[in-house]
């Protein structure tokens, strides 16, 4: 059976960068210890629809069930704690897509 993996999707606009910091510093621990990566990280993005926030930021998981207990887990909620009055986040836990795809035949 192949394990899906899971996916956070954050939009955020970061309204104290130095206090940011903080946030950034903590929720690496929660990171680690639960297999996220990195796929964006709030770098500059071309807009081509809708308005989302500032900065987009997807980080992947080993599978669903880890991004969800990441989110849960104490270490997170410390990195949130951080985070209150320094961001405003919009955050989905959404599973990878293993069906078929626009270059494969059915």
């Amino acid at each position: 059976m192949i394990m899906t993996k899971g996916y956070w999707v954050a939009f955020a606009d970061v309204t104290d960068p130095e206090g940011y910091k903080d946030y950034i510093a903590e929720n690496g621990k929660a990171f680690r210890k639960y297999g996220g990566r990195f796929l964006t990280r709030g770098s500059k993005s071309e807009v081509s629809e809708g308005n989302p926030r500032s900065r987009v930021v997807v980080i992947e998981f080993p599978s669903l069930d880890a991004a969800v207990a990441c989110y849960a887990s104490p270490e997170y909620e410390e990195a949130m704690r951080l985070r209150a009055g320094k961001a405003i986040m919009d955050l989905a836990i959404v599973p990878g897509y293993e069906g078929q795809q626009p270059d494969e035949t059915a």
